[in-house]
């Protein structure tokens, strides 16, 4: 089983923040070691939950074999969970139709995808016009997204897909029904499942090893459940296209609104 995550914890930060001072680091070169971005490292070291992947990276960057005093540290206990169902971009359209580990997916990993987006929208602020994120040294957010058009992920598109994130966790409490209307927004809702996937694994298998609440068992399906098919993987995700202009998911025609458009809309 992979280690847990690790939850808010004043001490182990208090921990991270003097090793690193006692390694002579500063909190842009520890991040640089670790992999992270320097608001990520800097959320540790004032106690912030710590993702169960990036626990290797902290260690190699503060010369750990481990997690010091693990047994003082809490691994994501239900009281966090229940403080995820309170979040301001809770689905309750999710949670009715595909069950609250879908609605709690959601969460955490449009939590996660907005801090990477910001990070490394933060990095390419700093950059040349026209640098791309997988010229950022730490962007998370590059290993996740299509490979064939890399460079096309500027400053304004990583702007575009903020916003596009920021849109659905603000609607995502007030909405009956959740659709994706064009690429770029069948692409944020993968992402965010994909962000998740990580602790959500723990959760599942922390408080259903057995798996026998079947309703949640395929917490990761609901976004290909609301695609009506796995398109998005099939050609952005798989080495059997070479897309052109032409063909839907080329980045070209990402931002236009190609699916479940009403009749009346579709010769406007």
């Amino acid at each position: 089983m992979p280690p847990k995550t690790i939850t808010s914890n004043p001490s182990l930060g208090e921990t991270i923040k003097n090793s690193r001072l006692e390694l002579n680091l500063t909190i842009e070169e520890a991040a640089s070691k670790a992999g992270v971005g320097t608001k990520t490292w800097s959320r540790y070291e004032s106690g912030k939950s710590i993702r169960s992947d990036k626990v290797s990276g902290l260690c190699k960057a503060l010369k750990w074999k481990a997690i010091p005093q693990m047994e003082d540290v809490d691994i994501i206990a239900e009281k966090e969970i229940n403080e995820y169902k309170k979040s301001e971009a809770w689905p309750p359209y999710l949670a009715e139709r595909f069950g609250e580990y879908a609605a709690l997916s959601f969460v955490i990993g449009s939590d996660i995808l907005l801090d990477e987006i910001n990070e490394d929208l933060a990095a390419l602020s700093e950059m040349p016009k026209g640098s791309h994120i997988g010229e950022v040294p730490s962007s998370f957010v590059s290993a996740s997204m299509p490979e064939q058009f890399l460079m096309r992920y500027d400053y304004e598109f990583m702007w575009a897909l903020r916003k596009t994130l920021i849109r659905f966790r603000k609607s995502a409490p007030h909405t009956d029904k959740m659709l994706a209307h064009s690429v770029l927004e069948e692409l944020v809702l993968y992402l965010i499942v994909e962000e998740s996937r990580c602790l959500m694994e723990e959760i599942e298998f922390g408080f259903n090893p057995d798996n026998e609440d079947e309703e949640d068992i395929n917490w990761d399906d609901w976004a290909f459940a609301l695609f009506d098919d796995m398109d998005i993987v099939t050609f952005l995700y798989s080495d059997f296209f070479l897309l052109t202009p032409a063909d839907t998911y080329h980045f070209d025609n990402w931002f236009e609104q190609q699916f479940y458009i009403p009749k009346e809309e579709e010769g406007n």
